[in-house]
């Protein structure tokens, strides 16, 4: 993959968010974390090992093609607002196979002032497995504005307006911009985001807002619900109940052990307790994957320009290679969709099994709840 130059305005909004979280660096967690962590070590997230040990599986694979680079040649496009087309937070950043074929679409959401087409070598990845990644842009007023309301409630509804767009006229909006051979299998949709995208597909799973769009699985990638436990994103959806979230479709966390540690002592943490993939995993239903990348940080599954740049400002990163982050992360999607788009569990059960033989990082916990 080559290098990519970024626009002017990515990094603008990346330094708006910057600026903002300067403002805030001195807030403590507030002591009700104490409360949840109580609730949640009394939950299925630790009754979960135990129950998954009980469960039988197939044999054992020798191998996780998950990891590996998909067999089919990926291209991208982004697709801007122009002044007759009904297009949703432009602008649209989407990422396909090249070949003929009809291929399941993930919606995905940016996390909190990432520019979309900085997840580019994660969709890739995802891509040439065989997936469509269409994902919604965000203007600098849309930032702005959910910045000074502290609220997710716009991400939530923009969220919905792409998922319509995607679904209008049986998905003939995104068919005109992909080629004439290409097509979305709209009986195949899963949603996914990272970060404050994670909390946002988490509200619209939720009913949140309105779509028309049936999704068919739900991928967090390390989802933040807020600052602190008192100052959770409207809508607030964590309660801290076990298997709380009304959601029947199959769900999957990734989440990042050095994700609720601060950066160079004094910026707060990017996803902080209380407010990260633990706690969302503890209202999850079954079904439910949940792994956890042990030695990486909240933003090390994005292009590796932007995970040196918030390395230094935004949140601490790991030590190893972000390159296998990306394809952990990719390789997990990938396993999860196989299982539950098309009943071939193989790569996921092996995974699960053995993460240390299989995944190139390390993946502590790795749980799957079936039932």
């Amino acid at each position: 993959m080559g290098r990519r130059r970024q626009p002017c305005l990515n990094i603008l909004v990346f330094y708006v968010a910057l600026a903002i979280r300067l403002q805030i660096c001195l807030r403590m967690i507030d002591s009700s974390f104490l409360l949840a962590f109580e609730l949640i070590c009394s939950s299925n997230i630790l009754k979960m090992a135990l129950y998954t040990e009980s469960l039988s599986t197939p044999p054992q694979a020798t191998r996780a093609t998950c990891f590996d680079d998909g067999s089919y040649k990926v291209e991208k496009k982004t697709i801007p607002k122009s002044s007759n087309s009904d297009t949703p937070n432009p602008p649209l950043y989407i990422v396909y196979p090249t070949e003929k074929g009809t291929f399941p679409v993930i919606l995905f959401l940016h996390g909190f002032s990432i520019p979309n087409t900085c997840y580019c070598d994660l969709f890739e990845f995802i891509a040439s497995h065989g997936y469509i990644i269409v994902a919604p842009g965000q203007t600098l007023f849309e930032l702005l504005k959910g910045l000074c309301a502290f609220s997710a409630i716009g991400d939530v509804d923009n969220a919905a307006k792409a998922a319509n767009w995607i679904n209008k006229n049986q998905g003939e909006n995104l068919r005109l911009v992909l080629p004439n051979d290409v097509s979305p299998d709209l009986e195949n949709v899963a949603l996914a985001g990272h970060s404050k995208g994670g909390k946002a597909a988490f509200a619209l799973a939720l009913g949140h807002a309105n779509t028309s769009l049936k999704f068919k699985a739900l991928i967090g990638l390390d989802p933040v619900a807020g600052r602190d436990t008192s100052n959770r994103l409207e809508p607030k959806i964590l309660n801290y109940i076990p298997q709380n979230f009304k959601i029947s479709m199959p769900i999957a966390l990734i989440g990042t052990g050095l994700g609720d540690d601060g950066c160079c002592g004094c910026f707060p943490p990017a996803a902080p307790w209380g407010c990260n993939h633990p706690f969302f995993f503890n209202e999850c239903k079954p079904p439910v994957c949940y792994f956890v990348a042990k030695d990486f940080g909240h933003m090390d599954m994005v292009d590796e320009w932007l995970i040196k740049l918030s390395g230094m400002f935004v949140c601490k990163t790991g030590k190893g290679s972000y390159a296998d982050m990306r394809r952990a992360c990719g390789g997990i999607f990938v396993a999860f969709l196989k299982t539950y788009m098309f009943d071939d569990a193989e790569d996921l059960t092996a995974i699960v099994d053995s993460p240390d033989t299989f995944a190139p990082i390390k993946l502590d916990p790795v749980l799957w709840l079936r039932s």
